[in-house]
């Protein structure tokens, strides 16, 4: 008995190892203009990435004493935040208000944000002159337990282990692991809840860390309210970033989807594009007693003054008015046209508060490098490749496994 259980237990082995090696193998075409294009600047980011080990952080970045933060962490990590809250978002609209119709587009939504926060944690080590130091982001060691940084660290580490579990029932399904799916599914629902709490808090907690740089932040860009404005404009962020990803989703894996998806698509966005102009008008509102409350009037006539009006009117106001029109008339094309100016309004934003109007009247300001360029391209590629590799593989935009119960 003893023996054929064992027997059992390692032909069950065996054939696990060969549908992992088998899922290893390319699946769809492989000289395609995405893999042309992103696979020389993956090989020669990683070269960077090397060299950055190897030699130092200025070996290959234009930081400095003065200026510890560049785009490494301006953008992948300060903007690629923003852009992930649409994980929390729909996880919030679909299992605590039970809005079943944004359901289809919940798994991949899911899988978009951990694989943003895993991506750009790891972004966050480049940036740390020595990196094994990110260990005293979460002990508390030089900072305290009370500091923003420890707390975001510590949000970021829990959010991440709260997403890998609300996405770990498709894993389950991929290997048809029957008694491992009732379990992840079982504990999903307090991940959801834990999960949801972290993303405000970190959301918020990212803009706290900027209110320790006063003097050094353009007035028109500093205010007490920054965790606040993040986190509001974190909810069209993410969203905003869920249409753009799902349309681009829903053309790239089209094969995987039948009539009725393509249609419900539609439908989806649209109901999106209402929550973003809602949040877009919230946030301006929020802006406007901000600019009121702190008398910024003085610097509107200046150069920085027009710049901050092209953000606020052309990405904000603008968007937020096409969002509007998008809904009424059911018009797809033109939420998705809002979806890129949101998304181009809030890496204008997080850029200006954390590279381009941060120590704005220095004598020498900082400019990324090719090779900080280089690598944030390079990050931002790797992260689409491995999407679609689980895509292809495991039900995250397919028909669910009959046992689970089919559909969507």
């Amino acid at each position: 008995m003893n023996s054929n259980t064992q027997t059992i237990g390692m032909r069950q082995k065996e054939s696990i190892f060969s549908f992992l090696i088998s899922e290893l193998k390319p699946k769809g075409k492989i000289f395609t203009p995405f893999n042309i294009i992103s696979f020389p600047v993956i090989v020669v980011g990683l070269v960077i990435i090397f060299l950055r080990f190897k030699n130092g952080i200025g070996s290959v970045t234009n930081l400095t004493q003065d200026v510890p933060w560049g785009l490494w962490i301006g953008f992948d990590v300060v903007t690629g935040v923003a852009f992930a809250g649409g994980a929390y978002v729909l996880v919030f609209m679909v299992n605590i208000l039970n809005l079943k119709q944004y359901r289809p587009i919940l798994r991949i939504t899911v899988l978009n944000g951990f694989l943003a926060y895993l991506f750009y944690s790891a972004a966050l080590l480049l940036d740390l002159g020595r990196p094994l130091n990110v260990i005293n982001v979460v002990i508390g060691n030089n900072f305290g337990v009370s500091s923003v940084l420890f707390l975001v660290g510590w949000h970021f580490l829990l959010y991440m282990l709260a997403l890998l579990i609300e996405f770990s029932p498709a894993i389950a399904e991929w290997l048809n692991a029957r008694k491992l799916h009732r379990f992840l599914t079982g504990i999903a629902m307090g991940a959801v809840i834990f999960g949801i709490t972290l993303s405000v808090l970190h959301q918020s907690g990212i803009g706290a860390l900027f209110l320790m740089a006063k003097d050094k932040i353009h007035p028109l860009w500093y205010n007490s309210y920054l965790p606040l404005l993040f986190v509001v404009s974190s909810v069209f962020a993410g969203i905003s970033m869920v249409i753009f990803e799902g349309s681009i989703s829903h053309k790239v894996f089209s094969g995987q989807l039948n009539e009725n998806d393509q249609q419900a698509h539609h439908n989806i966005l649209t109901g999106l594009s209402k929550i973003c102009a809602l949040g877009m008008f919230a946030y301006l509102t929020l802006l406007v007693l901000v600019f009121v409350h702190e008398q910024n009037y003085a610097y509107i006539n200046s150069p920085m003054g027009y710049w901050f009006l092209l953000e606020v009117l052309g990405f904000v106001v603008l968007p937020m008015l096409m969002f509007f029109m998008a809904y009424r008339r059911q018009n797809v094309l033109l939420i998705r046209i809002a979806a890129v100016l949101t998304l181009l309004g809030i890496m204008l934003n997080r850029m200006n508060i954390s590279i381009i109007c941060y120590r704005w009247d220095a004598a020498e300001r900082y400019i990324p490098s090719w090779q900080e360029f280089t690598v944030t391209l390079t990050i931002i590629f790797i992260e689409i490749w491995v999407l679609r590799w689980i895509v292809r593989r495991m039900p995250v935009l397919q028909r669910l496994p009959q046992w689970v119960g089919g559909g969507h």
